[in-house]
């Protein structure tokens, strides 16, 4: 069985083809740069390009969609809708199966619980794109030529992931250099996370299963959500320092982005830090009997892999 995933070399693509690895299945990691890991088979491609879009899934039975595009929204807005047409396409070509790694940016603000039947209700430029990109998916929920899912997650940790993982960025990676942590808009708001080895084990396992076919579902992430105080009283007792840290304020973040055009990108998402995010994804771990990784195990486990 060919499993192939486009966009290798990220926090999930990682942890998606170690998991794949202990199976001794057929992998091929399809990247700009030509990204490999021992015991797959590397192809570099251009996805914005059919061709070289086709030409990399071929023979394909399963492909992740797990790209990620550099955090602008000129970027996202020009290039998504081309990456997604052409997978669809080329999926389809090639009789595949296509599972779609995607966010929460579309649903917006939302009160109270986030779940697969959450109304689309964007309030940024860039939640507003990948509406648009899902709904090219959804739509061919009610076709008969391509099986797809849309696999969702709240916001990152765990192993692999950490040049694209806020909670890194900001909290782990400053403890583990006996730094001072820190944390975006309040550290009282509650936030759900999903952890990176969830994630690859859930993809699996929808792969694996014919009937998660065609419908959207949030990936198995540990409820209740947990607080910025709270997650960085876990990594430092881990870490073995004290859990100083300090609160970035959203107008804090946004005069920094007068400055710095990576964090200008982030202003417009204030609002997932500044109220609480309780993404729940109780269909999956009832349909798949599964439980998500507790925040304790979870930080221990990623402090061990950064170590």
């Amino acid at each position: 069985m060919q499993h192939t995933i486009l966009g290798a070399g990220g926090s999930i693509g990682n942890a998606l083809t170690y998991e794949l690895l202990k199976s001794n299945l057929d992998i091929r990691l399809v990247s700009r740069s030509g990204f490999s890991i021992k015991g797959t088979n590397s192809v570099k491609a251009d996805l914005t390009s059919y061709e070289q879009t086709l030409k990399s899934v071929e023979g394909s039975d399963i492909v992740y969609l797990l790209v990620g595009l550099e955090y602008k929204y000129k970027v996202w807005a020009e290039l998504w809708p081309k990456i997604m047409e052409n997978t669809i396409r080329a999926c389809k070509s090639v009789d595949a199966k296509l599972i779609f790694f995607d966010n929460v940016y579309m649903y917006g603000k939302v009160d109270g619980k986030m779940t697969e039947e959450t109304p689309v209700n964007p309030c940024s430029k860039k939640g507003k794109v990948r509406a648009q990109i899902a709904q090219m998916l959804i739509d061919e929920f009610e076709k008969s030529d391509l099986d797809v899912s849309i696999a969702r997650a709240a916001d990152l940790y765990g192993p692999h992931a950490t040049k694209t993982s806020v909670p890194y960025i900001l909290a782990l990676e400053k403890l583990m250099k006996g730094k001072s942590a820190q944390w975006m808009a309040s550290d009282k708001t509650i936030h759900t996370f999903t952890y990176t080895m969830d994630c690859a084990n859930a993809m699996i396992l929808m792969a694996n299963d014919d009937k998660s076919f065609n419908q959207i579902w949030h990936l198995p992430s540990y409820n209740p959500p947990i607080n910025g105080k709270e997650f960085i009283e876990i990594a430092a007792k881990e870490i073995g320092v004290k859990p100083k840290y300090s609160v970035l304020k959203p107008w804090m973040i946004k005069m920094a982005g007068i400055f710095d055009k990576t964090i200008a990108e982030l202003v417009e998402m204030n609002y997932q830090n500044k109220y609480d995010y309780y993404f729940d994804s109780t269909k999956f771990e009832k349909y798949f009997n599964y439980k998500p990784t507790n925040y304790k195990q979870g930080i221990k486990e990623t402090v061990e892999f950064l170590k």
